[in-house]
């Protein structure tokens, strides 16, 4: 990854989940947002690059300003050591890890034969639907739902049977790449690949953009997610955490 692809790829990142407000501090984007989405609302550096630590302070007074928890996405580079040595002084403590993982869009297009998914330019009442259903978050469906449907350009995939979504996720373009986002399928359908149809579906709108360039963040340990996104030539870019306060 080049120092412009990073960039471009966390400017991608919050342009996808659509913050409520945004800011720019210092090589530092700051979304702002009430919901549980944790791109949306944590302080993510442009550069991995070393920085003064003394930005922390500044950066806090900016979230309580808005009267909210400050939150920082930092890669975990040797080169952020001492920003988290800091972080660490300050009562800051870290969630699990997130992998940021990038892939061709042609490679992502293969990973099934099946009918891709469809696409649309905006989500409808049975996508939203899938986010709230048994087995996810109800609060933290219908924040990724609102963060996901304010996002410009963006395209919605849905698996249907029935009348109804059992498999969804959405793609975001902007920055020179395409992005995969909210990946979600039904419990009662699982093991039955609609996930890879749904990236079928979102790699065949980025194919036809002329988008070369895929990115995706997921949870490192979630194995199965880990394994889907293997198969359709995903590889790690690099991996980040969440800092909060104890």
């Amino acid at each position: 990854m080049t120092s412009s692809d990073i960039e471009n790829i966390e400017r991608a990142t919050i342009a996808a989940v659509s913050p409520e407000a945004l800011e720019e501090l210092e090589g530092w984007l700051l979304p702002f947002d009430k919901g549980t989405v944790g791109r949306a609302r944590s302080a993510v550096p442009l550069q991995h690059t070393a920085t003064d630590d003394a930005v922390i302070g500044r950066i806090e007074a900016r979230y309580e300003a808005r009267g909210l928890p400050p939150v920082f996405r930092i890669a975990t580079e040797p080169c952020f050591d001492l920003l988290r040595r800091a972080l660490i002084r300050r009562g800051y403590q870290t969630e699990r890890p997130v992998l940021v993982q990038v892939a061709l869009a042609k490679a992502m297009r293969q990973v099934s034969t099946q009918t891709p998914a469809e696409t649309a330019s905006s989500p409808d009442e049975a996508w939203a639907a899938l986010f709230l259903g048994e087995g996810f978050d109800p609060v933290d469906g219908a924040s990724r739902v609102k963060t996901l449907s304010r996002a410009r350009d963006s395209l919605y995939a849905s698996v249907r049977e029935n009348g109804r979504t059992v498999a969804a996720g959405a793609a975001a373009f902007g920055h020179g790449w395409s992005s995969v986002h909210g990946m979600r399928t039904d419990q009662a359908y699982r093991g039955r690949g609609l996930a890879g149809r749904v990236l079928a579906g979102l790699a065949d709108a980025a194919i036809h953009k002329g988008m070369a360039r895929t990115f995706l963040q997921v949870e490192d340990g979630n194995a199965s997610a880990l394994a889907l996104y293997r198969r359709a030539g995903f590889e790690t870019a690099w991996c980040y955490e969440y800092w909060r306060r104890a």
